[in-house]
């Protein structure tokens, strides 16, 4: 469980700086994801999901 807390604390700093670096490409980058038909939207972050996965098993395994 703290590893989970942890991986999104990680998760919140990456966003954040983002956020705080280039919020103008944020900003547009969240409109085109808008304009994205939703299967499409799925489809990355299913796959975001697995290469996550991946990454997390090729480093604890």
């Amino acid at each position: 469980m703290q590893d989970f807390l942890v991986a999104l604390g990680l998760v919140a700093v990456i966003e954040g700086v983002l956020y705080a670096a280039a919020p103008a490409a944020m900003k547009r980058s969240i409109r085109q994801v808008l304009d994205l038909p939703d299967a499409t939207v799925r489809i990355v972050g299913l796959s975001a999901m697995t290469i996550g996965v991946v990454v997390v098993w090729l480093v604890r395994g």
